[in-house]
């Protein structure tokens, strides 16, 4: 099987030499000092617009920083120019203090022209000069395929981008549970003790890939409801680990990942590994607490667990949609064997028949779900049998 080229074409340096030395650019500038303009040539060359006082521009720089080191490391073609929006020449300095890759001399008149040029919307911007209109895109792409991808986002061309695509779409809809869970480096998942289970281990079992994070609180709300469901399945169902759960932190440091285990019962994707990253990007994972189901074949249930739990709890395990309508047909006939309103000895007012996520009966004193007696007036519960009706 042939190997793919994803070597980027880049623009003639010659015309990268034209566009800046018509700015009045004669030289870049490195650590060490001043660089020619042919130091750009062969090779993929992006400008990176960006300034010190500027908050996203220090969130992306380090991450741009690790990238550029590693593909230098592994001897690609690559040179970033950096294109200084610092308020003077000082804070030009000290900013580039921190840049592995070149500079433009510091200039306000001139950055200002490149930025304009280039049709720079915001900072930071990267923009890829190379010269294929098909492979080309836009610096906000770049900046955000590179957040998505990191490394693997190299040389960041529209048709990397497709390939990458292509590969997330083949794990999502065809892929195995060790495709999306694992790679070359790690082929385990870890709990909070350090034990560790293999991927292929996990295969026949069904998956909840739980995303969430210790600085969220609905994220410990749902580890409640998820924790109950959990340990009902495990203790109630016929075949014995049939069920395992999978956190995907969204924690902002380690140390909060180890906050976020330190509750749960199950296994996790280690903190430093990019696999937490990609399962975010592959299900488009865009709020916490998120659950998502995956089938014992292997299959992808769906992506609202975290509705499926809180709506039914253990009741509707495995998940799967022919479950989930026996447990509403049950549901149905459960509350259709129910009167729509009742008296009950213990209270004065009438009480009307409800559906409640959870609650707790005011008569038993024990928590509840689904169906449940209710008070308009005030806040009383019941359990239909927990109901003394009145003569």
């Amino acid at each position: 099987m042939a190997v793919p080229n994803y070597q980027a074409k880049c623009i003639d340096s010659r015309n990268i030499l034209t566009i800046l030395a018509a700015e009045g650019v004669q030289f870049l500038l490195s650590g060490e000092g001043k660089v020619p303009l042919s130091s750009c040539y062969g090779k993929t060359t992006c400008l990176l617009f960006s300034a010190d006082w500027c908050r996203p521009c220090k969130t992306f720089i380090p991450k741009l920083v690790q990238l550029y080191d590693t593909l230098r490391a592994r001897c690609e073609k690559i040179e970033i120019v950096f294109v200084s929006f610092d308020h003077n020449e000082n804070e030009f300095k000290e900013n580039f203090k921190s840049m592995p890759w070149l500079a433009i001399p510091f200039d306000v008149n001139s950055n200002r022209r490149l930025l304009n040029m280039c049709h720079v919307k915001h900072l930071p911007s990267l923009i890829p000069l190379t010269w294929d209109e098909i492979t080309s895109i836009d610096q906000e792409d770049l900046i955000g395929l590179i957040e998505d991808y990191g490394v693997e986002a190299f040389p960041f061309t529209r048709n990397r981008r497709e390939e990458l695509k292509a590969i997330d779409a083949a794990k999502l809809e065809g892929g195995t549970l060790e495709d999306l869970l694992a790679h070359e480096g790690r082929n385990h998942v870890e709990n909070k003790d350090g034990r560790k289970v293999l991927v292929s281990d996990l295969v026949g079992k069904t998956i909840g890939l739980f995303f969430g994070a210790h600085w969220c609180p609905p994220c410990h709300s749902f580890n409640s409801q998820l924790l109950e469901a959990y340990n009902e399945i495990m203790t109630t169902s016929k075949e014995q680990n049939c069920f395992e759960i999978i956190f995907i932190s969204t924690d902002r440091d380690l140390n909060e990942f180890d906050l976020s285990l330190k509750s749960m019962p199950w296994f996790a994707i280690p903190y430093l590994d990019k696999t937490r990253r990609d399962l975010c990007r592959i299900f488009s994972i865009k709020a916490i607490p998120s659950l998502v189901l995956i089938g014992e074949d292997g299959k992808i249930i769906g992506t609202n667990g975290r509705a499926i739990i809180s709506l039914y709890g253990a009741r509707a395990f495995p998940f799967t949609q022919s479950k989930l309508g026996e447990v509403e047909a049950a549901l149905k006939k459960e509350g259709d064997s129910l009167p729509r309103h009742t008296k009950d000895a213990k209270h004065e007012h009438l009480l009307k028949l409800d559906m409640a996520k959870a609650y707790v009966c005011d008569s038993c004193k024990q928590r509840g779900r689904f169906w449940v007696f209710s008070c308009d007036l005030c806040d009383y519960d019941l359990h239909p049998t927990c109901i003394e009706e009145t003569s």
